[in-house]
């Protein structure tokens, strides 16, 4: 069966992790392009917060406190979006949490936690969207990494729930076509952005962390979110750097062991000294209302590389831009370093 979108419009959106990062700014971003938003993420202050400045703008919006990581309030989130609107039309799962640290250092438990949400936060939310779109047609958006693609040190559990990720949704995706529904199924495979990720990370190491360039806005991934919603595409990789490693990895995988052991190490931590662990998103959530993270390098405000991808008449582009994109990531981290 085609698969035919709706215009963003007349779209009712879920959106996970909505209170900060990417999830906030594709909140901003959908409500100004007219969508109703049914905004999930375990904050009440700040998805309150947010709610009340989308209806002082004109739109339409209704949050619900949901851990993505237990599957009845994921569950509560498709009710409430009943219940508001009538059904939805696009689910994004966007919540997400990272630890850093080595593997032999990171507690079993907390790896358990980070899978609870990136994963089966994405599972849950996932098979709900599902359900409720095989009888209305519309999109289901994932939101990856990419290091869905290639793994990085000291973010090891990180990097495996996302590996997770892109094969669930890669075989839902396969499922559904199989059965003739008309849902939409995307990965979206950020690189770094310039979100509190950081910020709500778990930290294992003797220095806070930082991303290792280059690093991107979140309005990047938003507009890439938003135009899934609107026509249907198998996956997007937000920012031509993420595409380096990806590329390199498959095509010489133990050339990009030694890049990664020697340019992310040293690269992922800051002058700053660690702070405390028990103040981050694994534990609780922030409460705060925030898009922007705390990068003191130059950040992106666009990626003519995926702007490109996303649009057929620029192929040739995106086939140039991705072809070059493994010089740029060598020379930005060479920088960065």
């Amino acid at each position: 069966m085609a698969v035919k979108l709706k215009q963003l419009a007349d779209q009712v959106m879920v959106i996970t992790g909505a209170s900060s990062g990417i999830g906030l700014v594709t909140a901003r971003m959908a409500a100004e392009r007219g969508a109703k938003l049914v905004l999930a993420a375990r904050s009440e202050v700040a998805l309150r917060q947010l709610t009340e400045e989308i209806e002082r703008g004109g739109g339409q919006a209704v949050f619900v406190v949901a851990d993505v990581g237990e599957r009845e309030q994921v569950r509560a989130i498709a009710q409430a979006a009943d219940a508001a609107f009538g059904g939805f039309d696009t689910w994004v799962n966007n919540a997400g949490i990272s630890i850093y640290g080595t593997l032999d250092v990171v507690p079993i438990d907390e790896m358990r936690r980070l899978f609870e949400t990136n994963l089966w936060g994405v599972v849950y939310g996932s098979l709900e969207a599902a359900a409720h779109l095989k009888e209305r047609g519309g999109a289901l958006i994932n939101v990856g990494s990419a290091l869905s693609d290639r793994a990085v040190p000291l973010q090891g559990i990180y990097a495996a729930s996302k590996h997770a990720v892109k094969g669930f949704t890669d075989a839902l995706r396969m499922e559904l076509e199989k059965a003739g529904a008309p849902v939409s199924v995307t990965l979206i495979k950020p690189g770094p952005i310039d979100t509190p990720f950081m910020l709500h990370a778990k930290n294992y190491m003797e220095a806070e962390p930082k991303h290792v360039p280059p690093v991107y806005a979140p309005e990047t991934v938003a507009r890439a979110i938003l135009h899934a919603a609107e026509k249907p595409v198998r996956d997007i990789l937000v920012g031509g750097g993420g595409k380096g490693p990806s590329m390199l990895g498959y095509s010489m995988p133990r050339l990009t062991d030694r890049v990664m052991r020697a340019v992310f190490f040293a690269g992922s931590k800051s002058d700053r000294p660690a702070g405390p662990r028990d103040e981050h998103g694994l534990d609780r959530p922030s409460g705060e209302l925030s898009a922007r993270g705390n990068y003191e390098g130059y950040v992106a405000e666009t990626s003519p590389y995926t702007t490109a991808a996303l649009h057929p008449v620029a192929s040739r582009a995106a086939l140039v831009g991705a072809s070059a994109a493994a010089l740029v990531w060598w020379r930005a981290t060479r920088h960065g370093r």
